[in-house]
Formats: structure tokens, C-alpha cells, sequence
């Protein structure tokens, strides 16, 4: 059953609880005025219903609370499942992109991971990232383009770097 629906089932009872409750403990303090309760056998069961009516209203209240808590502060499983899948994603775009990196040399690694680390970065800043030449960046960045690990848009005088979609 979900959350929501299980936390509506479970105020109910507890207001029903709480009805009947509230009723016998009314009943109760009519009996103890009726009698004028002095220490007799017959006010002790009285007294005893009475101590016995509050603990159920304490238990009552617990059921409420727990309703509560299902029906407006539990995550749904649906919720829980996405956000798993989503991790499990970012997990296997994480193992795909230290695969790639595997295969590059140094200079190749400084700039795939500059690129990931500013998604957008401009070649220019990425010259100062990595400290390597102009000309060492834009080869780089040329054969990513053609592996399509990289994207770039012509941003003024240079170009912005974006990874591509496989990451």
C-alpha cells in the first residue's frame, strides 16, 4: 500500500480511537463524581480505568503521529527508485568516463578533465587550467571532436568546450 493512502488509514483509526477513547473517559469522570470518590474498592477500579484511559490516549496519539509522519514526510518507493537509478547512472557515466581516460596520455587527461570539471569552460581558460600551448590544446581538442568526446561552440574570439553526450 502506499505511503499516503497507508497514512489516511491510519489517522482515521486514530480519530475513531480517540472518539471512543474521549467518550469512556468521559463516562468515567461522571462515575467518579457520582460517587464522590473516597478511598474506597469500588473508586480504585475507577481511578484504575482512568490511569489505564490515559495510556491509550498516549498510544492513540503515537498512531496519529506515525499517520502523520507516512502521509506527508515518507518518501514514496517510486521516489526512493529514482533517485537510486539516477545514482546508479551517475555511477556508470563515472566508470565510463575513467575508462576513457585510461586510454589518453597526460596532457589528453589534464584537458578531458578540465573539460568535465567546467562544463563550458573556453579554450583559453582551459590553456591556463592545463598549462599547455595554444596549438598543443586546439590538436587536442580537435581529436576529441573527431573521437566525439568534446563539443565546441564558437564563443567570440574563442571557443566554449563542452563534453559530448556520452559522458
Amino acid at each position: 500500500m502506499e505511503n499516503k493512502k497507508l497514512g489516511f488509514v491510519i489517522i482515521s483509526f486514530s480519530i475513531v480511537a480517540s472518539v471512543i477513547a474521549f467518550g469512556f473517559m468521559n463516562v468515567l469522570g461522571r462515575q467518579t463524581s457520582a460517587l464522590q470518590c473516597y478511598p474506597t474498592s469500588e473508586c480504585q477500579r475507577v481511578e484504575s480505568l482512568i490511569g489505564l484511559s490515559h495510556i491509550s490516549v498516549g498510544l492513540i496519539s503515537f498512531i496519529a503521529a506515525l499517520g502523520i509522519y507516512l502521509l506527508f514526510f515518507s518518501t514514496s518507493e517510486e521516489a526512493i527508485l529514482k533517485r537510486l537509478e539516477e545514482e546508479k547512472q551517475m555511477k556508470i557515466d563515472e566508470d565510463k568516463f575513467e575508462l576513457v581516460l585510461k586510454a589518453l596520455d597526460e596532457n589528453e587527461k589534464k584537458v578531458l578533465k578540465a573539460v568535465k570539471e567546467q562544463n563550458g569552460i573556453t579554450q583559453s581558460t582551459l590553456r591556463f587550467r592545463t598549462d599547455l600551448s595554444k596549438a598543443k590544446i586546439s590538436q587536442i581538442l580537435t581529436d576529441f571532436e573527431r573521437k566525439h568526446l568534446v563539443k565546441r561552440e564558437e564563443r567570440g574570439k574563442t571557443y566554449a568546450v563542452y563534453l559530448a553526450e556520452t559522458f
